[in-house]
């Protein structure tokens, strides 16, 4: 099969909507087969079957994963292997938004946004590890937010738990350097995405769709918020071997916010 990541076997946390579905579909059509792995089981299998109906039976596969428990983790990476025969890509997608200030924001919160947003890299990484090194070359994908890198005053736990991705990507590329696997490990760093978490951050503000997205593209050099396809694009480029050389890096999607 021609494509730029022809061969290649991916893994997608978060898969049943916005970045994930598109990066499974972004990567199917250039020759991976995928597995979409989410909470909402339901959801993943609809996506599964839309890139099969595209592009033929076997192509996409779902699975239900609860990314902050360990045997989850342990159920789906095996369904990967029944189902894929194998992992080259593994794209750690899956992330809440932590709503509230310093003092507005809850210890509850604070907890369920690094157990969504950082333990599910953590538990990821290290048990798809196995497979990755049976499939090498192989590529961790990660996905943070530009809030990892700049910080805001009304997202403490989102900036926390983000940047947490960014420095553990990073480890995570030096130990499998270290361990002469040919195993790279990077993160992802969007800006504002038109995707569900970003409705749900419209829905909160009590205010129509129209006038927060045009708020949040005036933050933006480019003027606009991102499309999903644009970040699957930076996830495709990150699986290929195109990217053969780069590990322990930040690839920015951010409109340009973060050269302000």
């Amino acid at each position: 099969m021609a494509g730029r990541v022809a061969g290649k076997l991916a893994l997608i946390t978060g898969g049943a909507q916005g970045l994930g579905a598109a990066q499974g579909r972004m990567l199917a059509r250039e020759g991976a087969r995928v597995m979409l792995a989410d909470l909402n089981a339901e959801g993943a299998a609809a996506q599964a079957a839309a890139i099969n109906a595209e592009l033929g039976a076997g192509t996409a596969f779902s699975c239900k994963l609860d990314v902050t428990q360990e045997a989850d983790w342990l159920a789906a990476l095996e369904q990967v292997q029944s189902d894929l025969g194998g992992l080259s890509v593994l794209v750690n997608n899956a992330g809440i938004g932590v709503r509230g200030n310093i003092e507005t924001c809850t210890l509850e919160e604070w907890h369920r946004g690094f157990a969504v947003n950082v333990d599910s890299v953590f538990l990821g990484c290290k048990h798809a590890l196995p497979l990755l090194k049976d499939n090498q070359p192989g590529s961790i994908i990660n996905i943070s937010s530009i809030a990892g890198l700049i910080a805001s005053d009304t997202m403490p736990g989102y900036n926390a738990s983000k940047a947490a991705v960014w420095m553990l990507s990073k480890s995570v590329a030096l130990y499998c350097g270290k361990m002469g696997w040919n195993i790279r490990s990077n993160s992802v760093h969007p800006t504002f995405v038109d995707t569900p978490i970003l409705d749900g951050m419209v829905t909160s503000t009590g205010k129509p769709k129209d006038v927060i997205m045009d708020k949040l593209a005036r933050q933006i050099p480019l003027k606009r918020v991102g499309h999903p396809d644009e970040i699957a694009a930076g996830v495709l480029f990150l699986a290929s071997d195109e990217s053969s050389f780069m590990t322990g890096a930040e690839l920015k999607l951010d409109g340009g916010i973060s050269a302000m």
